[in-house]
């Protein structure tokens, strides 16, 4: 049987060859998954500590900027009512690449309301950390939040709190949503000092990082076509982004929470040296009242990363 790697552009130090060594070590993980990482040389485990490091920093970032943004003005809907998600929710995946278990990952709404300009919000929060063997090549324990208006489903703050290996980022945006501007503030490496802080003018109301997927689960989602193009406006990073959302249509899939149906969806992703193809992320999200994501995909030049939720509770709709 002859095995062809995807051609991979030589990025940061990655090559063929280096990726030759990732697709060894995952055949012998699923050969010895009980022995394998401890049979890999030093140089391997470099290698394998960047491609560890590639599927759980640029993607997670990716998949989460890139649709997790907001499509309400696109789809003509103003200030949907939100039915779909309540207080005390919670939301756990597991995120693998090839035969890897490389994370897991967590969508928190908090217990109950935080106030903000005397005005309830939801607290929610992403967590994503790598767990088993994976931390060997690469720790990560990654925090994005948000404070989303129960009312507009607007966010007034947003945060961010990055460890991934020695890198460490904290940061707060705050959203004037009125004047349509936001505040960022950038924190030292143990989130005490206020090192940065700059102002940006935004092209019109905006969500962040994580509350423009709860926008998304308010919606009404049923009038979609085939092939329906949404284009989407976000602001992340200190950049506005306008990506197009490509509705795929639906399927039937099973999950660990049973067999669910669901809608498709397909970003439109920027040329890049990690993800293959135009439309390499697919997102299923169920058709249900929850409108809750069971499965990510995401085409990588070597293998795929997956993220599969694991269990759900606090649902707002039985």
């Amino acid at each position: 049987m002859e095995i062809k790697l995807f051609n991979l552009v030589k990025d940061k130090g990655i090559t063929k060859g280096q990726a030759a060594i990732v697709f060894e070590s995952q055949i012998r993980t699923f050969n010895r998954p009980n022995s394998a990482f401890f049979r890999i040389y030093p140089q391997d485990k470099r290698f394998l500590s960047r491609i560890v490091r590639y599927p759980m920093n640029y993607p997670l970032r990716f998949l989460a900027a890139l649709i997790l943004f907001p499509i309400m003005q696109c789809l003509g809907q103003t200030n949907p009512k939100n039915t779909a998600f309540t207080f005390g929710e919670e939301l756990h995946f597991e995120v693998s690449y090839g035969w890897l278990d490389l994370a897991e990952a967590k969508l928190q709404v908090g217990k109950r309301a935080v106030m903000e300009d005397s005005r309830p919000h939801y607290k929610i929060d992403a967590f994503g950390k790598t767990k088993g063997a994976a931390t060997i090549f690469g720790k990560v324990n990654d925090n994005w939040g948000t404070h989303l208006d129960t009312g507009s489903l607007l966010p007034s703050i947003s945060y961010r709190y990055i460890e991934e290996g020695k890198y460490r980022k904290n940061e707060k945006v705050y959203f004037d949503q009125i004047n349509r501007k936001a505040k960022m503030e950038l924190y030292d490496r143990e989130n005490k000092v206020l090192k940065e802080v700059k102002e940006f003018k935004l092209p019109s109301q905006v969500q962040d990082l994580v509350s423009g997927f709860y926008l998304l689960r308010a919606m009404d989602l049923s009038n979609l076509k085939k092939g329906q193009e949404i284009l989407i406006t976000g602001f992340f990073d200190k950049e506005i982004y306008n990506i197009k959302l490509i509705f795929e249509g639906t399927e039937k899939i099973e999950t660990n929470l049973g067999t669910k149906d669901t809608y498709i969806f397909s970003p439109q992703m920027p040329k890049n040296r990690l993800f293959r193809g135009e439309f390499p992320v697919k997102v299923w999200v169920t058709k249900d009242q929850n409108k809750i994501p069971v499965k990510i995909k995401a085409n990588l030049f070597i293998g795929s990363l997956n993220i599969d939720i694991a269990s759900a509770k606090g649902l707002r709709n039985n």
